[in-house]
């Protein structure tokens, strides 16, 4: 909700200039994410921090699978491979304990498809309807803060039996709510540039390098403690990513050399989102709605 008052006072003083579109996709988009944002809590909350790990791994090859499948995206053996050691080292470094339970698992599986399928839109949203990560953000925020709104005390009750709105809030606590409520600001921007801009893919690595300097400050600031079990998989992860970015970049340029090629290979994936249409109603439906 902060972020939405931030972009709308953004917008009040024309720092961006706001795009309607169809109100049934921002809906829809939302909620998604929204959803998506409790499981992965829900997830952290009744599995070990090991197995939350494995679902943040498994975010990748599940995004890769569905985008070959429904978007007919093409990843190279050397994009796969380069995601492989990454998702190796990040794993090694990471997870300790893999404790399993039923109800963990499913949120967890749900946590991943919701991900994948919200991060898949917020790049196809962006590309397919002409429309600025900002403009996105702007839209959709309102929708993901209800149904967290709505949905999280509720949960909260039902697990915790304690009422979120009954804690006696310190001065020092509400704060530091304020303040993470600010860097949520740029949190929330960044994720939808850097998607709309690169890959949902890209995106999850640029998210393991995270976890890799995570892991190094919190030994350099705060003396965690660190095996030469983390050294060897967070070197393991950086190369990978290196070699993600490396490849990532090669194929960038080849797609530059044969831009037609590429738009060729676009055109066939148009379908994801929908059954094409003739004439004149295929266009109303790519400029206004993806649903």
């Amino acid at each position: 909700m902060v972020t939405f008052c931030t972009l709308h006072a953004a917008q009040r003083f024309n720092l961006f200039e706001s795009k309607p579109i169809d109100m049934k996709t921002v809906v829809l988009f939302g909620i998604l994410n929204g959803v998506s944002i409790g499981l992965l809590n829900l997830s952290l909350g009744f599995n070990s921090i090991g197995f939350y790990q494995m679902t943040k791994l498994a975010i990748i090859p599940f995004t890769v699978l569905l985008e070959t499948i429904f978007l007919k995206k093409q990843f190279s053996q050397n994009i796969k491979l380069s995601l492989l050691l990454l998702l190796v080292g990040v794993g090694i470094a990471s997870i300790t304990d893999l404790q399993l339970n039923f109800v963990g698992t499913i949120l967890s599986l749900l946590a991943i498809i919701t991900t994948c399928v919200g991060q898949i839109l917020t790049n196809t949203i962006q590309k397919r309807l002409n429309v600025s990560s900002t403009q996105l953000l702007y839209q959709s925020a309102p929708f993901q803060a209800a149904i967290l709104f709505v949905s999280g005390p509720l949960v909260d009750q039902l697990l915790t039996k304690q009422n979120v709105f009954a804690h006696n809030y310190s001065p020092i606590v509400l704060a530091f709510i304020i303040l993470s409520c600010i860097i949520s600001v740029s949190v929330n921007f960044s994720t939808f540039l850097v998607i709309g801009k690169t890959s949902p893919v890209t995106y999850q690595v640029l998210g393991h390098l995270k976890t890799c300097l995570v892991l190094t400050f919190g030994y350099t600031l705060l003396h965690d403690p660190f095996t030469d079990r983390n050294i060897v998989g967070i070197l393991i992860a950086i190369f990978g990513m290196g070699l993600y970015s490396y490849f990532c970049t090669q194929e960038n340029k080849k797609k530059q050399a044969d831009p037609l090629g590429s738009q060729m290979k676009e055109k066939d994936a148009a379908p994801f989102l929908g059954p094409q249409k003739e004439g004149h109603e295929v266009k109303n439906l790519n400029k206004d709605s993806l649903v």
